[in-house]
Order: C-alpha cells, then structure tokens, then sequence
C-alpha cells in the first residue's frame, strides 16, 4: 500500500533512497525548489505508509497556443520498488494534471540507451516525437529521444507527428 501526495520541501531530505540510483538525475537545491514554488501540484511523490519514499515525479506545464503541454522534468523510483506500479501510478497523475491545465500533449526525454525507460514509456503511451542531438553532456554525451503523448484537447493528434529529422538542444522550442 502506497500514498501519492504533493512533494513539499521537507521532502528533499528524504529522497536519498531514490536520488543515489546512478540511473536518477541530480539537480541542485535551487532547482528543486523551483519546481515546488511553480508547480508544486506537478511535484509528486510515492511513499509506503512508513514514509519510505517509493519515487518521485518532478514536472511541469509550459508552452504557449498549440505547443501548451506538460513535461516530466525527471520521473525516478527507488531500485527496491521498481516493476511494482509506482512509474505508471505517477504518470497517471501527471497527465491527469497535465490535462486538467488543458495540454495539448505530455512529452519527456529519455537517454537513447535507456532501453528499459524507452520501453516503459512506449507501454504508457508515448512515441518518439524527434532525437535531439548531444542532448545530455557530460562525460558521456547523448542523443536524448523527445517522446510524446497527445491529450484528449489535441483531437487531430498533430502534437505526436514525428519530425523526420534529428534537432540540436539550441533548436528545442
């Protein structure tokens, strides 16, 4: 039995469980508390009834006209409660959210190694939309796929049409 609720701040001192995975993507405090100030109903977190943090979802809406969608900035999940629902259970209230605030769409990015990712979002739904180059840098740099979800607002489903060429991160709109 789990509990889905708003994250708040007192939460950034309990997600070490999920944040010290090498597949989760660290950000710094500022970043966090960003995301809590501006959306904080797009900020969730699954936890057992103990309080053990199961994973977390860190989103947002952005966009304007046609391009108003949700984002999911960072979707994570402890390594002992992975395969137990918690991705699709967070997904869910996202793009519930997401289509509530009248997106046109959802959209993520996911490394193109990512195998196990890649496969769990086309389960949920999504299809890649475009590969942006060199997306994620560092010491190993790489293509990210922008995979997307159309909403029930976008009735032609035109936010999903995939570009048939690769961008660059200076291009992303």
């Amino acid at each position: 039995m789990s509990i889905t609720r708003e994250f708040t701040c007192f939460d950034l001192l309990k997600i070490n469980n999920v944040n010290l995975d090498p597949l989760t993507e660290n950000f710094g405090l500022p970043f966090y508390l960003q995301y809590l100030t501006k959306w904080p109903e797009m900020f969730q977190v699954n936890e057992t009834i103990s309080g053990r943090f199961k994973g977390y979802i860190m989103a947002k809406v952005e966009g304007n006209k046609e391009n108003w969608h949700g984002h999911v900035t960072c979707l994570s999940v402890a390594p002992e409660f992975r395969r137990q629902g918690v991705s699709r259970l967070l997904m869910n209230e996202f793009e519930k959210i997401s289509e509530i605030k009248n997106s046109w769409f959802c959209d993520l990015f996911v490394r193109v190694s990512n195998k196990i990712a890649f496969d769990m979002y086309t389960k949920f739904g999504y299809t890649v939309y475009r590969r942006v180059l060199d997306y994620y840098t560092g010491e190993n740099d790489e293509d990210a796929f922008d995979m997307r979800k159309a909403m029930p607002r976008d009735l032609e489903k035109k936010s999903i049409i995939p570009l048939p060429h690769p961008v660059t991160a200076d291009e992303l709109d």
